[in-house]
């Protein structure tokens, strides 16, 4: 019978719930084969319309599921940038409260202000760990009294040669000649010694037995760096193997070989487990402390590797005795090559991504832009010698020096010795910010201060310190600074203070 104009047919309605094709596999499922059990069939619900629209349980499972699924790297960063956000603005610092008190009127206008502020704070500590921006903190220190000076906080048998701090600054790292690597409170001085496990450990490790001229093991250590995170601890020296410690069990867990000299530096890149190790074999290798694994080899010095440093970006700073400074930049398979007056550049130091330091043994500091391939300013007579005692005990210290007292007048018969104490042997940048530290064995670690503006070095002030200074570690907040002192330099035996103590000095900071 045909249907009336304008109609629609009837269309008989079908419940899905009774179609034989959801009832048979809604009763029971198969299990894949090979499953184990008695039988092959597993039970479902009673109830066909939980199975189509979902059921609690299944919920329940899911959620199950879910906590099983691994947190990938990108949701870490949201939930620790989350959890940072949160943390400042619900306890911030004073300024938002003084802001707050100003008058700001209705909840939502005074959570938009905070969060803005939290913003900026934010970005303001990102672009600091970067290298981006700098911290002025040298205009805060204020001048040394009398009675400041350096206290011995650990130490030890022989000269020490590296010292570093963990990245919250309460803990430190140091070795020395006699082979010693210590673990010690910034606070107390209370130190852990760590103990070279015995030869069969050693090639279990990774180790390997000599070569060439060398004869024995030697454990000397001339470098020492610590990774971010505070769980590795790197050592290189006289036996040619870079060295991998945990720092919460002070055992040794890898021996890198490869180098056919001696280590000479050693430094992580900030925030991984990446590192970087210079020798005397003119190489820079770099490893992963992580995967215990070695990852590739940079070529360029033709001389001795002797000091390196690295900042968060994939670059590497390293100074040796062929008169250059290369910063090699390793994604790009690139470097760029500074040549510096000197006959040899000890060490060297990031002030920023395109702003560096380096120190030489001519008693000079130079200040390097990465857009120049000369030094932007140089300051000769760093540490020049200013009286004759033998034990460079000096009075004037409150005298800084202003260049006019060349290297060359300081002749073994006015002096009792050679330029070898004016040697610039360390230096070190307060993180992200315009103070810096340089060390020598003329009787002070003198404080600088970088203009923004000029481009230049300006000198603070001199803390006595007698010995060696063969290394330097400035606090992330700049309120103290560690030496590692000895009485002989950190490469060689070129002079001797009888009068130094071996250890690691510590010196306390005013800010105002």
């Amino acid at each position: 019978m045909k249907n009336k104009k304008g109609s629609r047919p009837k269309v008989k309605k079908v419940s899905l719930v009774k179609d034989p094709f959801f009832a048979a596999e809604s009763k029971k499922r198969r299990k894949p084969d090979g499953a184990s059990g008695k039988g092959n069939v597993i039970e479902s619900s009673e109830s066909d319309d939980d199975f189509i629209g979902g059921s609690d349980r299944d919920a329940v499972e899911e959620a199950d599921a879910d906590e099983f699924v691994k947190e990938t790297a990108d949701e870490a960063r949201k939930r620790l940038a989350t959890a940072a956000f949160e943390k400042f603005r619900k306890n911030g610092p004073k300024k938002m409260d003084e802001e707050d008190d100003e008058g700001v009127s209705g909840k939502e206008s005074e959570d938009g202000q905070k969060d803005s502020l939290v913003a900026q704070i934010l970005l303001q500590q990102q672009l600091e760990e970067s290298g981006r921006v700098r911290r002025a903190i040298a205009s805060r220190v204020k001048k040394p009294e009398d009675t400041d000076e350096f206290r011995v906080l650990v130490k030890h048998r022989q000269s020490v040669t590296a010292v570093v701090l963990s990245e919250d600054d309460l803990k430190g790292f140091s070795a020395s000649k006699d082979g010693t690597i210590m673990h010690w409170d910034v606070d107390s001085g209370k130190g852990e010694k760590y103990q070279w496990p015995s030869e069969e450990v050693l090639r279990s490790h990774g180790a390997k037995d000599p070569q060439g001229r060398a004869t024995k093991h030697s454990k000397q250590v001339l470098a020492l760096a610590v990774s971010s995170d505070g769980r590795y601890l790197a050592s290189g020296g006289l036996d040619r193997h870079v060295h991998i410690w945990d720092t919460r069990t002070r055992e040794h867990i890898q021996a890198f070989p490869g180098h056919r000299g001696p280590v000479s530096c050693v430094t992580f890149r900030q925030g991984t487990s990446e590192l970087f190790s210079g020798s005397y074999d003119r190489t820079v290798k770099i490893w992963n402390a992580e995967d215990r694994a070695y990852l590739n080899t940079l070529f360029g010095h033709q001389s001795e590797v002797l000091n390196m440093d690295c900042l968060r970006k994939e670059r590497v700073l390293t100074v040796g005795r062929d008169r250059s400074m290369q910063l090699f930049k390793v994604p790009e398979e690139s470097r760029l090559v500074f040549r510096a007056p000197a006959s040899s550049l000890e060490c060297c130091g990031f002030v920023s991504n395109d702003e560096f330091l380096s120190g030489s043994d001519d008693g000079s500091i130079e200040l390097w832009s990465v857009l120049r391939k000369k030094p932007v300013c140089i300051f000769k007579n760093a540490h020049a010698l200013l009286t004759a005692n033998n034990n460079f005990e000096q009075k004037d210290g409150n005298r800084i020096p202003d260049g006019h007292l060349e290297n060359d007048d300081l002749t073994s018969e006015k002096y009792g010795s050679s330029s070898a104490y004016s040697w610039v042997s360390s230096i070190t940048v307060c993180r992200s910010s315009d103070l810096v530290a340089s060390g020598a064995a003329n009787g002070y670690v003198r404080l600088w201060a970088i203009g923004s503006d000029t481009k230049d070095l300006q000198p603070l002030y001199n803390l006595p310190l007698v010995g060696f200074v063969n290394s330097l570690a400035f606090a992330k907040s700049g309120e103290f600074l560690v030496a590692g002192v000895g009485q002989e330099p950190r490469l060689g035996r070129w002079g001797r203070i009888p009068a130094a103590r071996n250890g690691i000095a510590f010196h306390s900071l005013k800010l105002s």
